[in-house]
């Protein structure tokens, strides 16, 4: 399958390390390939490529393009706008939303820049109106969100929301048969990203109060 990432930070990076792994004709998009090639950092990204044999590497708008499916992994605070941009290269197309609206001030402390009556999910969808946006996978870290078998045996669960049925049917098994997802919960449409999406401010104190972000919600009933 032909993918497309969009964005380069540790979840991109994940995704995109997972599917090529797995075969997949996988482009990862950054604003400007040159500056992200070139910047010199502890974790840098070029030190990383150049170890992922296939990954390819393009513009934002080169990899909506080429991706028949699509995996936003931009900060929340920058993917509506970059998304908006790209309004050409995502229609028709799926595209698996794992970004969060989260604000951090100076002394570290979060917020939601959107919550209640809407969702950074929905902001998306509206934006997009000839794309299928599914949301799933903002509640666990990026590890595991490719692995889940890393946590209890993959005993634990991961959420969706969206419009289409169809889409959200697509994506679920993505997760199952790429990442081996056991347990998938179909919240709803897309004004139910609206929980999700709250639910990483409880999600960042419990990673505080464990010291790891390697955990995960188990719905039992």
């Amino acid at each position: 399958m032909k993918i497309g990432i969009l964005g380069t930070g540790m979840v991109g990076r994940a995704h995109a390390q997972k599917l090529v792994e797995l075969g997949h004709d996988v482009m990862i998009g950054t604003g400007d390939v040159d500056k992200t090639l070139n910047k010199i950092s502890e974790n840098d990204f070029n030190s990383w490529y150049k170890n992922i044999d296939g990954l390819k590497i393009g513009a934002f708008t080169e990899a909506a393009v080429h991706g028949e499916l699509i995996i936003n992994a931009i900060k929340g605070e920058m993917a509506l706008a970059v998304l908006s941009l790209l309004y050409d290269g995502l229609n028709n197309k799926i595209i698996i939303d794992i970004s969060n609206p989260l604000e951090f001030d100076e002394k570290r402390s979060v917020k939601l820049f959107v919550c209640n009556t809407d969702s950074l999910g929905e902001q998306i969808q509206k934006a997009l109106p000839d794309s299928l946006v599914v949301k799933t996978l903002n509640t666990v870290n990026a590890n595991l969100q490719v692995n889940p078998s890393l946590l209890s045996d993959g005993n634990h669960d991961v959420f969706v929301s969206g419009n289409n049925e169809k889409a959200k049917q697509l994506v679920a098994k993505f997760l199952k048969e790429f990442y081996g997802w056991k347990n998938i919960i179909d919240l709803g449409d897309i004004t139910t990203a609206r929980g999700t999406e709250a639910l990483m401010i409880m999600w960042l104190n419990l990673s505080t109060k464990f010291g790891t972000a390697m955990f995960n919600y188990k719905i039992l009933k």
